[in-house]
């Protein structure tokens, strides 16, 4: 029973830790409970279980709006399969502690954990919404070093205080220590590890803007409900009607950029062959001859078919003739030229806008769930990196939906030279729960890592914009249309994180691969083994 409260207390702590909930500084006490677990049950199976146990808790917590939607078993089984690919790392933590000293023990946790998830954020089954780091999402103040280190390096802080007041703890039981000897000789230890990231964060700041490089936005919140009307037929003309009345409140002469949510444009998908015949596309053309300054980014559902002479993707659909095509969820960015920009969104969401491994299981490809509009897998083939302006020297980085939650991919959209981040988004598929809310503070740390603005459109809501030390200006309500009209400025400086890249990950990796080769080796030399300590 003591082994079972512990393992809820964990996911208790973990919880109230996470973005939106109040408590962030729990987050240094959440695995406490685990790694006494780790050394105190012997039994594999009964340890796992306890293990799973506790993730699964704390996934369910966090994450249970992943299931609000038509079909509720797509959460059931996502929270507990990343709980269960949670467990892993604790489970290898385990094993290593019957070969390795204790130190060197918990260095192998936080390098199996940040292996994890790195590995989670780079495979088709991909989902790091629970990336450690991201527990500070709601606090900038305490993370502005991230632009060093990246989001990883807030999941190395949260394990080392873990272990460092683990260790404090254990020291206490062991040598009886009194209140007055742990403050003295024990908690500095600790301490330091929480309070030198603050003190470094606290004298971070990014460079102030260039006024003569402000750049006029204008971000528009429709409102319109993702199942009961955003994917209605015959209500296109309808919807595109209402984005240019919100638009025409707010743009004037200044506005150098209008951005629509996810999906805004061809809800029932549209050939990219002749986007420039459609007449959503002819009317937001006269929309912009207000604006002559002004470009528009949008997120569409376009379609695109296959040349004979084409390398067709596994996950291509094949029209009744035979003729491969494939539908894409997209970001136009369109002026008042016959040329339009497009790029296609790549970190597709499991399940939902992607099949994994399609090309390995052919037979499964039709089952990605339909939320509105074309059912089953979109394609990933590559469009445009950026949605470049040479007139204003900008080049947009569009994150469509849950690639803004990818730390990596946004880096390397800056790498390639963006100097403005774009997030558009449908959230309301959830419904009022914490996904917009988690969702919205993700971006804030996309905007320290890169030291660039984000300008957020959402179609049910947060619509924000977020300037580069990640605070939030702005917000629009949820549930609610509106309108923001403010100003942006592209950045041209690249952080040591974006030059570098997540530099905490790969060597993770490397050390990770050498545990796993001591591992093996130990199994066959003698004396290669360390027993395990018996606290």
């Amino acid at each position: 029973m003591k082994n079972l409260l512990l393992c809820v207390l964990s996911s208790v702590l973990l919880w109230l830790a996470w973005p939106t909930m109040p408590v962030t500084p729990l987050i240094f006490l959440g695995f406490l409970p685990l790694l006494y677990i780790t050394e105190k049950v012997r039994h594999r199976t009964k340890y796992f279980g306890l293990v799973f146990l506790s993730l699964l808790l704390w996934n369910v917590a966090t994450t249970w709006w992943v299931g609000n939607t038509t079909l509720p078993a797509s959460g059931v089984f996502a929270n507990s399969f990343n709980a269960l690919l949670m467990s892993i790392p604790w489970l290898a933590y385990k094993n290593t502690r019957k070969r390795l000293p204790e130190m060197m023990s918990y260095f192998a946790l936080i390098v199996y954990w940040l292996t994890f998830e790195y590995i989670h954020q780079t495979w088709e089954l991909s989902w790091p919404w629970l990336v450690l780091g991201n527990a500070f999402a709601g606090r900038p103040g305490w993370i502005q070093w991230y632009e060093f280190t990246g989001v990883s390096g807030g999941t190395l802080w949260v394990l080392l205080a873990n272990i460092a007041i683990y260790q404090v703890w254990k020291r206490a039981r062991i040598y009886d220590l009194s209140a007055a000897q742990i403050l003295r000789y024990e908690i500095w230890k600790p301490a330091a590890i929480i309070v030198i990231p603050l003190l470094i964060s606290a004298v971070l700041r990014p460079s102030p803007d260039n006024p003569a490089h402000h750049t006029g936005v204008v971000i528009v919140q429709p409102n319109i409900d993702p199942y009961d009307e955003k994917f209605t037929d015959n209500t296109a003309q309808q919807q595109l009607g209402k984005f240019i009345r919100l638009t025409n409140e707010k743009a004037d002469s200044n506005t150098r950029y209008i951005i629509w949510p996810e999906t805004a444009l061809f809800p029932a998908g549209a050939w990219e062959s002749q986007l420039n015949y459609q007449p959503e596309i002819m009317a937001i053309r006269e929309m912009l001859r207000q604006y002559p300054k002004a470009r528009l980014i949008t997120g569409a559902v376009t379609m695109k078919q296959y040349n004979p002479t084409d390398e067709v993707p596994a996950s291509a659909r094949y029209m009744q003739d035979g003729t491969p095509w494939e539908p894409y969820n997209t970001a136009l960015q369109i002026d008042t030229s016959q040329h339009i920009q497009i790029y296609h969104k790549y970190e597709l969401v499991p399940g939902v806008e992607l099949t994994p491994y399609v090309r390995y299981f052919s037979f499964l490809k039709t089952l990605a769930l339909d939320f509105g509009g074309i059912s089953g897998s979109y394609g990933r083939t590559p469009a445009a990196r950026l949605l470049t302006n040479p007139a204003d020297s900008i080049n947009v980085f569009p994150t469509i939906c849950y690639e803004s939650v990818f730390s990596n991919y946004v880096g390397a959209g800056v790498k390639e030279g963006a100097n403005l981040l774009v997030v558009i988004t449908n959230d309301g598929w959830w419904g009022n729960t914490e996904g917009h809310r988690q969702h919205l503070q993700y971006a804030r740390i996309r905007a320290i890592e890169t030291r660039r603005w984000v300008a957020r459109s959402a179609n049910t809501g947060i619509s924000a914009v977020i300037d580069p030390a990640g605070n939030v200006y702005q917000p629009l309500p949820y549930w609610k249309e509106g309108v923001i009209n403010t100003n942006v400025t592209p950045r041209y400086n690249y952080t040591f994180y974006v030059k570098n890249g997540d530099l905490i990950s790969k060597g993770a990796i490397i050390f990770c691969i050498l545990l796993i080769v001591h591992a093996f080796v130990s199994r066959f030399i003698p004396g290669v083994r360390h027993a395990e300590n018996n606290q």
